[in-house]
């Protein structure tokens, strides 16, 4: 029993806070969620005509309610896609991971796409931030979101602070049917809590509703998401048909690792995290001192192979930087027959960075004289 507890403590993960090993599997059972089986895959591959490698890996790997989004859909009910950012710094390539999916997303089913922009939960939630410098780096968030491509006739970047008048109706219906107990036990408030974080899961909830009050019909909600941000949605789930909405479905993605092994990428480390406005000496320097799994010699790691399945190099490739599934597992074979090395794969992975900033800064710095076209005027 003490062995199974100490188990269960090898890990956190909150929407502010995620530390240590993450078992996807226990995380699975502790939120109550469901896997993503061969079926769904089936059913996402007869729409879609092709699955996302993210998909295909099990990257996105648990879900609550896809399947009813499917079923919706085939019987000609279109749906929504809804994700977020809180705009505490930079863009890190970890937070690209949903969204490059839901562009996907809305490529393949042709759907309104919805961007949350939590200016003031990072003014809540993190002391050091003024309100202004959230606001400034939402900003600067939105031109990652233009740069990876969105269709501005369907997507709709929701600034809170900015779009608060939009917001705030919805928030308040949610507010009201948020029980203090339940929000308290999930995210383990306690006396010291400021109110407006208390509050702040029903500004959250609130893009889930938006689509039906534009449409003014019930139009289904999907959440690519992140598995640390479940928390908030299931308090959602719990109350939208109690104030007249659809239960939002969820999607949520497995973490992108840091370069250091030890965990999450973060914003919060920036020496192990790969920024969108990195340049190549940022990315080259954090790659070469990047974990791997590799042996203590190049004679060694020749003879026994490395470890491909701890190595931060490999999953940076697996997690975002590599499509192909065969090169994926190519690597990874030779790296565990020792026919490549440490510094050939962090080469690799510098090139495949560096083409993808080289070509994300270009739009990025496009996208700047664009925010007009997204940011939500309704």
């Amino acid at each position: 029993m003490q062995d199974e507890e100490a188990t269960e403590e090898e890990f956190t993960v909150t929407p502010w806070e995620v530390e240590g090993k993450i078992d996807y599997e226990k995380l699975t059972e502790k939120f109550g969620t469901e896997k993503v089986d061969e079926e769904l895959l089936s059913g996402i591959e007869d729409i879609a005509g092709e699955t996302h490698f993210m998909l295909r890996r099990g990257i996105f790997y648990s879900h609550r309610d896809l399947d009813w989004i499917l079923d919706e859909y085939e019987k000609g009910n279109e749906f929504a896609l809804y994700t977020g950012r809180g705009p505490s710094g930079h863009t890190h390539v970890g937070h690209l991971m949903p969204w490059i999916f839901a562009k996907w997303m809305q490529d393949k089913f042709d759907v309104e796409m919805f961007f949350q922009l939590t200016d003031d939960e990072k003014f809540l939630f993190k002391f050091e931030n003024t309100l202004e410098q959230t606001h400034s780096y939402a900003l600067e968030n939105a031109k990652d979101i233009i740069a990876l491509g969105f269709d501005p006739e369907k997507t709709h970047i929701l600034i809170d602070t900015d779009n608060i008048d939009t917001l705030y109706p919805l928030a308040l219906k949610a507010g009201k049917r948020l029980n203090f107990s339940n929000v308290k036990a999930v995210f383990g408030f306690d006396n010291s809590t400021n109110v407006g974080s208390i509050f702040y899961t029903a500004v959250q909830s609130a893009p889930c509703f938006l689509p039906t009050e534009l449409n003014e019909k019930d139009v289904p909600v999907l959440i690519p998401c992140g598995i640390d941000q479940d928390p908030h949605f299931r308090l959602t789930r719990d109350i939208a048909e109690t104030i007249g909405y659809l239960k939002p479905a969820l999607l949520h993605n497995k973490l992108a690792p840091s370069l250091d092994g030890t965990g999450k990428m973060s914003a919060s480390q920036p020496k192990t995290t790969i920024f969108t406005t990195d340049s190549p000496e940022d990315v080259d320097e954090k790659v070469n001192e990047a974990f791997t799994g590799g042996r203590i010699s190049a004679e060694e790691q020749r003879k026994k192979g490395g470890n491909p399945d701890i190595c931060a190099i490999q999953n940076y490739r697996f997690f975002i930087f590599e499509s192909d599934d065969e090169r994926v597992d190519d690597i990874a074979k030779r790296c565990r027959n020792g026919d490549i090395l440490c510094g050939e794969c962090k080469g690799l992975l510098k090139e495949n960075i560096n083409d993808f900033l080289e070509k994300h800064q270009k739009k990025r710095e496009k996208a700047k004289d664009r925010l007009d076209e997204f940011l939500f005027d309704g």
